[in-house]
């Protein structure tokens, strides 16, 4: 499971489950790190990925963004009050942007793959990335965080 893998679109119905949290920090475990770590290098502009993107449901994210890269299992936000609206794509979702409210700043706590405590604090567009991915992680796509009105276009431009 370490090579790069085929990134699930939209419609399919893992990524709107609710991933389970990682209860083994086992072999399979590292090997879909690693499987998630070689797809976000493998395109262009890819910052993050979540496990169900690749169709697994666990609670898996690896990051490349601006020199930082990492992951994270079964990771926690803390947001900060402060937000911004900026563009954003999702993989799952190829070419289409809009833009979305998050929160400027973040602190990410999770593991690592080895089952060690991992902070990532974040500001700006890597916050936003661990944002995005969390949330695959909960069954949400940024579609759900658009108006009922930039939700029609998006499912138009999807169809």
């Amino acid at each position: 499971m370490t090579g790069v893998r085929q990134i699930r679109l939209f419609s399919d119905p893992v990524l709107r489950a609710v991933a389970q949290p990682v209860t083994s920090f086992d072999r399979s475990l590292r090997d879909l790190v690693k499987a998630l770590q070689a797809t976000t290098r493998a395109g262009s502009g890819r910052a993050g990925l979540a496990a169900p993107q690749i169709g697994v449901s666990l609670r898996v994210l690896t990051f490349e963004l601006d020199g930082r890269a990492g992951h994270l299992v079964n990771p926690r936000l803390e947001l900060s009050e402060r937000t911004v609206v900026a563009d954003e794509a999702c993989l799952s979702a190829p070419g289409l942007w809009w833009p979305l409210e998050r929160s400027y700043s973040v602190v990410a706590r999770g593991r690592d793959m080895y089952g060690k405590p991992v902070t990532v604090r974040a500001l700006g567009m890597l916050a936003r990335v661990l944002q995005h991915e969390v949330d695959h992680l909960d069954g949400i796509l940024f579609r759900d965080r658009l108006t009922e009105e930039e939700r029609a276009r998006f499912d138009a431009a999807m169809a």
